[in-house]
């Protein structure tokens, strides 16, 4: 009887609480209880019915309510949720992990670590909802940056050839082709190192910003460095978030990138979270970087005041002409593991950042082409929630439109609505 009495009192509280959150935030989001009482998990809706074309049978307070666009809102549904448990699994979202914390969850046996990271994203995201985002080269080539894998830099002899910014028209042509072909999130990424004193360009790109926020999509800019006032504008023009990765730990950075100091990438990243722009910041596997420097990228980025809104995951694109790319392609050189990434490397990365941000949107970014379909569900299953797609990554190559779209319809996947 005791047991029962306890179990009963658990149940009632935890419904209480759930309709204290329900009430609070009745008109920002909808929220549903698992068979679990003690559960309370998110249902995110970003399509409500319009009003004409709600089935008769759904009554006015059975239609779901929209969650909020804005992330620092949404973030405030939950300000006062601890954890959550779910199958043997707890959860919560906190900011003063250590190294090796997040080191004890990294080195988890890999079937424990997929079932923890694989529940506790059915706690806070609809499994079957992977968000598809196209990135586009605005600008390319031409960088001053030093950084040792990438192709666009004028330090690096590749097949990449500086180009002129796009026309603003070709930019939003391309937004609406990304966007009918299921993108809910479109990408601008100019070759620079900041934007520096850029007027002209600058206010085109807000006019970019402004024409792919009017189509309804999810709109991101990564343009190197930015200022405060730089970030303003641009989430004034209608920006949903900057994308400024971190590349590494702060151990390995200096020998990946002498150009620009990791200091200078969080000060960009604090611009932007003062702005109100939700910011998208991960990291690159198979710089030459130890397992230690992978924990030491996540512990980073789970100590940052708010966890970014996205972390994408990519995996060293070789291309030849790179410092990182040529010792990759000589046979003769020790590369201490430049580019040797696997889909268990990667999924063993998405589901350590998985666990310890739980609310946050993992990116299965670059590199994804060499990997099969069975693998990338690895990854899909380890938590990441979010793809790009189109041909391009910038400037090297990723699956066409069509291969994505087969892939969501064999692993029965569905597109996630923006915002």
């Amino acid at each position: 009887m005791t047991a029962i009495s306890t179990a009963l009192r658990g149940a009632t509280a935890a419904l209480n609480r759930s309709s204290r959150l329900q009430s609070s935030i009745v008109t920002t989001a909808s929220r549903s209880l698992s068979t679990n009482p003690h559960v309370v998990i998110d249902k995110y809706v970003s399509a409500p019915f319009p009003p004409q074309a709600a089935p008769a049978s759904l009554a006015a307070h059975q239609q779901p309510i929209r969650h909020p666009n804005d992330f620092l809102d949404r973030n405030a549904n939950y300000s006062d949720e601890d954890t959550r448990s779910m199958a043997g699994v707890t959860a919560t979202v906190r900011h003063n992990w250590t190294k090796p914390e997040i080191a004890e969850i990294y080195n988890l046996p890999f079937h424990e670590l997929m079932y923890r990271a694989s529940t506790v994203h059915r706690m806070y995201w609809d499994p079957a909802e992977v968000q598809q985002c196209t990135l586009l080269s605005i600008k390319t080539g031409g960088c001053t940056e030093d950084c040792s894998y990438c192709s666009q830099s004028t330090r690096h002899k590749t097949f990449v050839k500086p180009t002129p910014t796009m026309k603003t028209l070709e930019v939003l042509e391309a937004a609406k082709r990304a966007k009918e072909a299921g993108s809910t999130r479109f990408c601008m990424g100019a070759a620079w190192r900041e934007l520096g004193n850029k007027k002209n360009a600058f206010n085109n790109i807000l006019d970019m910003v402004k024409g792919v926020n009017g189509m309804g999509m999810e709109v991101c800019c990564t343009l190197g460095m930015l200022n405060a006032e730089q970030a303003r504008q641009l989430k004034e023009a209608g920006l949903t978030a900057y994308n400024h990765n971190l590349d590494t730990s702060p151990e390995h950075y200096p020998k990946v990138i002498t150009t620009r100091s990791y200091e200078d990438r969080l000060d960009t990243i604090a611009n932007v979270r003062d702005a109100g722009i939700s910011v998208c910041c991960g990291g690159i596997l198979g710089l030459g970087e130890k397992e230690t420097d992978r924990v030491g990228l996540l512990h980073v980025l789970a100590t940052l005041p708010e966890h970014p809104e996205s972390v994408p995951i990519n995996a060293l694109v070789k291309v030849i002409g790179t410092p990182l790319g040529d010792a990759a392609a000589d046979e003769e050189v020790e590369t201490d593991g430049i580019g040797d990434v696997d889909s268990f490397d990667m999924a063993r990365m998405i589901a350590t950042a998985r666990i310890v941000m739980p609310r946050t949107m993992v990116r299965l970014s670059a590199g994804r082409l060499s990997f099969s379909d069975a693998e990338q569900y690895l990854m899909f299953q380890a938590g990441a929630n979010s793809i790009f797609n189109g041909d391009k990554l910038l400037t090297t190559d990723n699956p066409a439109f069509e291969e994505d779209t087969a892939l969501f319809q064999k692993f029965g996947f569905v597109g996630k609505p923006a915002h």
